[in-house]
């Protein structure tokens, strides 16, 4: 499964008061994640996500993904549960005109797919030795 979630921030949209998208996803494992900054960002539209009140990438606390003409993109094994399944992304930016569209994209896949035997499994499977 892919998701995209795109934003146009505006001079409202604050580090203080950010912009904050629901991005409503399904159970599984995020093994793919992707913000485009496009040409004329200027380092100025920053974004973080988040699982409830943590924040999730990037993963130092604080901190913002931000770029000019550039994808950040990177791949993860972030497990999220059945009813448990949404982030959050926070946006905001330091421009005050001319304002470009980020556009968030996650890769998700069921957790079988991609981890299809449990820890045990693999190691009865390695060894031969079954419990």
């Amino acid at each position: 499964m892919f998701f995209t979630f795109g934003y146009t921030p505006v001079i409202t949209d604050t580090e203080a008061a950010p912009h904050k998208i629901e991005m409503k996803l399904t159970a599984g494992v995020i093994h793919q994640v992707d913000v485009l900054f496009q040409s004329g960002a200027c380092h100025e539209i920053f974004v973080q996500i988040y699982k409830d009140a943590t924040q999730v990438w990037p993963t130092n606390r604080g901190e913002a993904m931000r770029g000019n003409a550039t994808v950040v993109s990177f791949r993860d094994f972030y497990e999220l549960v059945p009813g448990n399944a949404d982030l959050t992304a926070r946006i905001w930016t330091t421009l005050t005109a001319d304002f470009k569209e980020i556009i968030i994209q996650i890769g998700l896949l069921p957790k079988a797919i991609l981890q299809p035997l449990s820890f045990k499994e693999l190691l009865a499977a390695a060894t031969g030795v079954k419990k």
